[in-house]
């Protein structure tokens, strides 16, 4: 078996669909024996993942599967290796900074606490 990174995508649908766009991007560890059968493990993960609930305001909220559009090989898995990489191109870089800073400190202080953005 061989070890792979996928994105999966999905996008985040509130009520009737009036608010500003919002995609999910997941990466995730993909085992499998092939690059091939890792995306169609990939996919099927997407579809079985899809959910929907009801917020506080009785709208249905989505997670709407999209797609696969990246899949990776892991050669070999060395700790500390770089597993995804993107580049963020900020509005507003003094705010961006201010919350990463904000969210470092919250994992600092509560290691076992899930944080969430």
């Amino acid at each position: 078996m061989n070890w792979f990174v996928a994105k999966v995508v999905y996008q985040i649908i509130c009520g009737n669909g009036n608010h500003t766009p919002q995609f999910d991007e997941q990466i995730r560890l993909i085992s499998a024996g092939t690059k091939k059968d890792a995306l169609a493990k990939a996919h099927e993960i997407g579809l079985q993942e899809q959910y929907a609930f009801k917020n506080h305001q009785e709208e249905l909220v989505q997670w709407k599967f999209i797609n696969v559009p990246e899949i990776y090989t892991l050669s070999d898995l060395t700790d500390g290796m770089e597993v995804y990489s993107r580049i963020e191109e900020p509005g507003d870089p003094k705010s961006y900074m201010a919350w990463l800073q904000t969210k470092s400190a919250q994992l600092q202080e509560h290691p076992l606490v899930e944080l969430h953005n």
